[in-house]
């Protein structure tokens, strides 16, 4: 059985008890992922101008739920109007945190140069890092750039990426969004007379069971579990069993959150991103009225002299 809570709270005592240290214990964060379950597409205009050169990039895309060995699109139809793709380059990337990202290069004409294509696809990367729900990573998407304009003075590499970035952003939000949570196989060594508990234990944190089996005098529960519920699994089976019962488990899969546990975990986030905020905006005016302060000794008197010296 995994001892990892006991030993935990075990050193947690030690702690408070011997080095009169306070210590709070919190859940580890959970690894959720993002991705699309529909077609949608968007286009964004970034246009600054300022003095001298300015920054000029227009992209227009289309993304997609990606899964392995999808043949290339040839054709799309948004609200009656049909897009042909003439597919001119693409890339497939494995991503660091799992899934991948499909890149297709579909603009003719020279609407947008092809030395601008790795700036988009740098814009779609950096929202991929940073999902619109939950700020978790996105994975399992196609990306199709198919049109665009471009500035001859104005466009740079940077105008193309921050237009990327918006038109992935607004495209990734139409096509129904879903959080991913990673999905646990797990397999408990119990006593034949808690069985029952331990199965409606087990229900109750959503896990599906997948089978039984009788190994060495005890019997083996197979199931698939989120990882949430797996947060103090150890001592809840120790306190069911008398601590006669053991367990594994090995990453299986990403699998969607129901709707309701989806809504919660976005409103989570959205009070977290507001709470920064409060704090960014508490510590900028703290600043500021340091800043005045310090500036108001040093130039009030100044002043005060020279009005009576005038």
């Amino acid at each position: 059985m995994d001892k990892g809570e006991f030993h935990l709270r075990t050193l947690k005592w030690r702690l408070e008890n011997n080095e009169k240290l306070q210590v709070t214990f919190k859940e580890p964060k959970i690894p959720y992922r993002e991705t699309i379950t529909k077609q949608a597409k968007a286009e964004y205009r970034h246009k600054k101008q300022s003095g001298g050169a300015g920054q000029f990039g227009e992209v227009h895309l289309i993304v997609e739920p990606y899964a392995e060995g999808m043949p290339d699109p040839t054709t799309y139809k948004f609200n009656g109007q049909e897009f042909k793709m003439n597919i001119k380059g693409r890339e497939e990337r494995d991503l660091p945190w799992g899934g991948k990202l499909v890149f297709i290069n579909s603009v003719v004409g020279g609407a947008i140069d092809a030395r601008f294509m790795p700036a988009i696809l740098k814009g779609v990367m950096d929202c991929m890092e940073r999902g619109p729900l939950t700020g978790s990573y996105a994975r399992d998407v196609r990306v199709i750039v198919y049109d665009g304009k471009m500035h001859p003075v104005d466009s740079n590499e940077l105008s193309f990426t921050l237009a990327a970035r918006h038109a992935f952003s607004d495209a990734f939000k139409a096509a129904g969004p879903k959080i991913l949570e990673p999905i646990y196989d797990l397999e408990v060594y119990v006593p034949g007379d808690y069985m029952g508990d331990v199965m409606s234990d087990l229900q109750g944190r959503r896990a599906m069971i997948m089978g039984m089996d009788s190994e060495a005098g005890y019997q083996k529960l197979q199931a698939k579990i989120p990882l949430k519920e797996l947060a103090n699994y150890s001592i809840s089976l120790s306190s069911l069993t008398g601590g006669r019962a053991s367990f594994t488990t090995k990453f299986a899969s990403y699998e969607l959150v129901p709707n309701d546990l989806q809504q919660k975990l976005i409103a989570e986030h959205e009070a977290e991103v507001k709470g920064r905020r409060r704090i960014s905006l508490l510590e900028s005016h703290s600043f500021f009225r340091c800043f005045c302060t310090q500036q108001f000794r040093v130039f009030i008197p100044s002043c005060w002299v020279t009005f009576l010296l005038y």
